[in-house]
């Protein structure tokens, strides 16, 4: 099932999400989620988004160029970050319009729990760095806009409101 996308400024957007809790319902919320986030043309999408206020993500960054590797991360949490960073454009799915350059850790290793009880652990560099860490910032309530100077702030908001 397609499920609605908050959009800014929805105050859950902005949320601390309550840890998740592995069911049959979580289970069939992640798999909404998949659905919605590829309907959507995104490459990942957390529960807030979709105004679930629980710490779960799904992604899938290289649908768009190949097979669908869709994987769904409950619970997530960061163990490590390198010094090393990296700025880039990122759009977000409930801040349609404008894409905010960013600045993130060049690479982190993250923990979860995946929907089948299994705890993982793995390093992501890249695009999928950069993807990992903003569904986590969805988890904390933040967004994109958090993580930009006033000025170009005011720039995305006006964008996103005009």
């Amino acid at each position: 099932m397609i499920l609605p996308i908050l959009r800014w400024p929805d105050a859950r957007l902005s949320t601390t999400c309550a840890p998740a809790v592995l069911s049959d319902a979580l289970q069939a919320l992640a798999e909404d989620m998949l659905q919605t986030m590829y309907a959507a043309q995104g490459r990942g999408l957390a529960a807030p988004q979709v105004g679930r206020l629980v710490r779960l993500f799904v992604m899938d960054i290289g649908w768009k160029d190949g097979a669908r590797t869709p994987v769904a991360m409950v619970n997530p949490e960061v163990l490590r970050v390198s010094d090393e960073r990296a700025s880039g454009p990122e759009g977000c799915l409930s801040i349609p319009g404008p894409l905010t350059v960013v600045e993130r850790a060049a690479e982190v290793r993250l923990r979860w729990t995946g929907l089948d009880g299994a705890a993982r652990e793995e390093d992501f560099a890249g695009f999928a760095s950069v993807c990992v860490q903003h569904e986590i910032d969805h988890l904390d309530g933040i967004l994109t806009l958090d993580r930009i100077g006033p000025e170009a702030r005011a720039r995305a908001e006006a964008e996103v409101l005009a």
